[in-house]
């Protein structure tokens, strides 16, 4: 069963080819089996999946088929889950329960997801690797010596390896799309406020964005569905109607215009991910559509513009984790200020630390105006760029990662490198876009990836040229040997 996509599965269920408790069983075995050697889940859920299995199955008896009915699920551990430890990858958080459940998951399981359990991920979100976690890091199925990607590596790996046919995750510079593409799967990173953030832990509030990660666009498509939609709970989640991203898959491409920034295939770019990138949208012209180069002038001061953006929101969102009301304490304190400083020194790791001091710099006085202010300016420019672009073309294409998924701990002493592996996704989150990276290759046998970039509010249409694209290819049905 677990060679099938979510949306087999979907039919596989309503068919009545399987149960979802039988379902729910197979996935918690191979969990049990192979996450040994991943590392991709904190937390398995097994009691509570099997009880919502149950549950799933006397619903699908009664007639009730809702979206998710019955499908096994995997929550990035950055969302609160009621009664089920929400540790976001920090010995900070190592012992919280969440007395709520987020919104996003609340809605999938209305809908009638069942939780397998909560993936691993880099500490609070920072990082490009998956190895900031306090829960040590993800190994990639493709090659265990190799990091998946970050911040939702977990997720990415536990569904490449088929532990789980779909997850969530979360996208503040390319959590999302990074890992994907370095995993061969499929991830979408909505418009900013199409997903409520109510009970996802935050680390920087205007950037953050709850999506879906599956093995296909349709996948992605079936998972948004259900996530997506206005929160009252949330004022940074947008009231516009959910489109129905289903019926858009199968749309025609013919005459659909994509971008090609010059800036995404930069001189320095690795030639064979530049090829990479290149051959997926000559499919797609191939289909109809018609290539069209543009620029993107601004997008070059992206990263300088998101690591003073990012960690000054980060710097005070954290401010909450003192040793006082939640998450972890240090033993013995002398005083208050030893409270404090000890709770927070140890709870928290070097990356999570390091983001705290540079945006707690960049928001002390004397230094607002030279470097926050000055980054929001340039978002803004960024912003602007692709409003421009928008207006002449329908999508923008091109690599998600600059590189195939490295070695485990080869940029850890180097974190201005490590920062690079994001710089073709930020950008769009500093837009508030929505993008989508999916499978298009491998490289010396590694997962490669292509972005696609939507204006706001077309996940619809970013979905429908990944679904037409996986419709004439077969990258994403590509699965790493050893986890049969």
């Amino acid at each position: 069963m677990h060679d099938k996509t979510l949306t087999e599965l979907k039919a596989g269920l309503n068919a009545g080819d399987f149960s979802s408790r039988e379902l729910t069983e197979h996935f918690l075995d191979r969990i049990k089996r192979h996450d040994g050697e991943l590392n991709s889940f904190i937390t398995v859920t097994e009691e509570q999946a099997l009880r919502q299995a149950d549950a799933a199955d006397q619903a699908i008896a009664a007639g009730d088929h809702r979206l998710l009915t019955g499908l096994p699920i995997a929550h990035k551990d950055i969302f609160c889950t009621e009664g089920v430890r929400t540790s976001c990858g920090s010995r900070m958080l190592d012992n919280f329960i969440a007395p709520y459940t987020a919104t996003a998951v609340e809605k999938m399981a209305t809908e009638g997801a069942v939780m397998l359990g909560k993936t691993n991920m880099d500490e609070f979100a920072m990082g490009s690797s998956n190895e900031t976690s306090f829960y040590g890091p993800v190994k990639n199925p493709w090659d265990t010596e190799r990091v998946p990607g970050g911040s939702s590596g977990g997720a990415a790996a536990g569904l490449a390896a088929r532990l789980a046919p779909g997850a969530t995750g979360t996208d503040t510079g390319g959590s999302i799309r990074q890992p994907a593409a370095l995993n061969g799967v499929t991830g979408l990173k909505p418009t900013y406020g199409r997903v409520s953030r109510w009970g996802m832990i935050a680390f920087a509030s205007s950037l953050d964005q709850a999506g879906p990660l599956g093995l296909s666009a349709a996948d992605c498509a079936l998972m948004l569905q259900a996530m997506a939609g206005h929160d009252e709970k949330d004022s940074t989640c947008l009231n516009e109607p959910v489109d129905d991203y289903l019926g858009a898959l199968d749309q025609s491409v013919d005459g659909l215009k994509i971008g090609v920034p010059e800036e995404f295939f930069p001189d320095n770019l690795d030639g064979a991910i530049a090829d990479n990138a290149r051959e997926a949208m000559r499919e797609l012209e191939k289909q109809g559509a018609k290539l069209i180069k543009l620029s993107l002038p601004s997008i070059k001061l992206s990263v300088p513009a998101y690591y003073v953006i990012a960690p000054a929101e980060a710097s005070s969102n954290l401010s909450r984790f003192d040793g006082v009301r939640f998450g972890y304490r240090c033993e013995d304190p002398k005083d208050l200020e030893d409270l404090y400083k000890r709770s927070r020194s140890e709870g928290f790791g070097a990356e999570v630390k390091r983001r705290i001091l540079v945006g707690t710099y960049a928001l002390s006085a004397g230094y607002y105006d030279a470097y926050y202010k000055r980054a929001q300016k340039v978002r803004r420019l960024i912003r602007d760029d692709f409003s421009r672009a928008f207006k002449d073309v329908d999508v923008i294409m091109g690599p998600t990662s600059p590189e195939t998924a490295f070695k485990l701990g080869a940029k850890a002493d180097d974190p201005v490198n490590m920062y690079m592996a994001d710089v073709f996704t930020i950008a769009v989150n500093l837009a508030g876009l929505p993008a989508l990276s999916m499978p298009s290759g491998f490289i010396n046998g590694l997962p490669a990836g292509t972005q696609v970039i939507g204006n706001y509010f077309q996940e619809g249409r970013i979905l429908n040229v990944a679904h037409r694209y996986q419709m004439a290819t077969d990258w994403h049905q590509q699965a790493p040997g050893g986890f049969a």
